[in-house]
């Protein structure tokens, strides 16, 4: 079994952590073929995106207390075979609704890896050092939205479309075994009340009740929410406006992904010397200024597609020192309740996301104004909370001392 502190156990949940972009970056070379084949528009492709959102979201709320009560490894091995069994529903799709559904219910099996992980993480670590570890879970799972398009684009041109889904399955049932032969069960104490929607419901009270928890709660949804106004326009912004072939939008999201690893690397660095609070707000700057950067750049008429990936490099960065330390901040007030406030907190935070990015999609057919607009209103959104929930945050951090 692999011990707490070790690169390895590390590895191993930013490998859980690294489903959702997985699963989401991989195909986007292949949306704009998918909605061909399948027959569609580009807003029904994106629907794909949306509902695999929705599914993640919904997915989360069940496995924190379950994870609470029976405890991380079994539930979590179940979470990701429903995953493998979805991915190759989704291979096997003949519709773009087929694909939607399966899509919501692929969802709802990957979503098992990250809300675990992170409830993991929590149940080993405590405050600052929680924080570190999830920046290195981030810099370790930033290879996922870097490596993902590059192997979707390959897989498309090669192979085509259902390639990548049968790629993912695989990939899951490879996950299932190293789970089950390496993976320690770190619950110490067990959730006491017996699994009823009552005590569910009384479990996601006491988490929402916490004001830094909504602070932090804040902070992280408005970030991430702005990487998928991001995901949901940007194949067919790259390769449908700009140009870019499969393999060559493949290379360039993975670029722009590049951010997100270097966000993650800093923070890491730096968040022992300034804190949760000091690192997310260094975080909620580079997110501002890269959504007015990319708002800029489609107002000036600029062609290239540099002009809206490195504008998002920036922000990608900023999302990478604002998501563990909110996730960190979030999560510090529940030691025995880890997995419920990581549940709620992914619910949350993946219903904005499909919210934001539902609303991108429909505007695609009117350029890259959308994008810009989404991405810069997400940023400014993150600077916004961080100023505005410095006291509640701090009240927080001194009851803790």
């Amino acid at each position: 079994m692999l011990r707490p502190d070790s690169f390895a156990l590390t590895a191993l949940l930013a490998a859980l952590s690294a489903v959702g972009p997985l699963t989401t970056d991989m195909y986007l070379p292949s949306l704009p073929d998918i909605v061909h084949m399948l027959g569609g528009t580009p807003a029904q492709g994106q629907l794909t995106i949306s509902a695999y959102l929705v599914g993640f979201a919904v997915g989360q709320i069940l496995y924190g207390p379950l994870s609470d009560r029976h405890g991380r490894k079994p539930v979590l091995m179940a979470a990701i075979l429903v995953y493998c069994l979805a991915s190759l529903l989704c291979a096997l799709s003949v519709s773009l609704p087929m694909l939607i559904g399966a899509r919501a219910l692929q969802a709802l099996g990957g979503c098992g890896g990250v809300v675990l992980a992170r409830a993991i993480v929590r149940d080993l670590y405590v405050g600052v050092r929680a924080g570190r570890e999830l920046s290195l879970i981030g810099s370790v799972m930033a290879l996922a939205p870097v490596l993902a398009p590059i192997v979707g684009g390959l897989l498309q041109t090669a192979l085509g479309w259902r390639a990548v889904f049968l790629f993912l399955a695989a990939a899951g049932f490879c996950g299932v075994i190293v789970i089950w032969l390496l993976l320690p069960e770190t619950v110490r104490e067990r959730a006491r009340e017996p699994m009823s929607f009552a005590s569910i419901l009384h479990s996601y009270r006491r988490v929402a009740c916490h004001g830094a928890y909504l602070a932090y709660l804040g902070l992280a949804t408005a970030s991430y929410a702005g990487l998928f106004a991001w995901i949901s326009a940007a194949s067919f912004a790259l390769q449908g406006l700009y140009g870019l072939s499969p393999v060559d939008f493949g290379i360039a999201f993975a670029l722009g992904s590049l951010g997100y690893m270097l966000g993650t690397t800093i923070a890491a660095r730096i968040v022992t010397r300034f804190g949760l609070g000091g690192t997310i707000g260094l975080g909620g700057l580079a997110n501002a200024l890269g959504g007015l950067a990319m708002v800029a750049s489609v107002a000036v008429g600029f062609t290239s597609a540099a002009s809206l990936v490195v504008p998002m490099a920036l922000y990608l960065a900023g999302l990478g020192m604002i998501l563990p330390q909110a996730i960190a901040g979030a999560m510090m007030p529940f030691p025995e309740r880890a997995g419920a406030a990581s549940a709620l907190l992914g619910f949350v935070q993946q219903t904005v996301a499909a919210a934001c990015g539902a609303v991108v999609g429909a505007f695609l057919g009117h350029g890259a104004w959308s994008l810009a607009g989404g991405v810069a209103l997400m940023g400014c959104a993150s600077l916004a909370l961080w100023f505005a929930t410095r006291g509640v945050r701090a009240r927080a951090s001194d009851a803790k001392r």
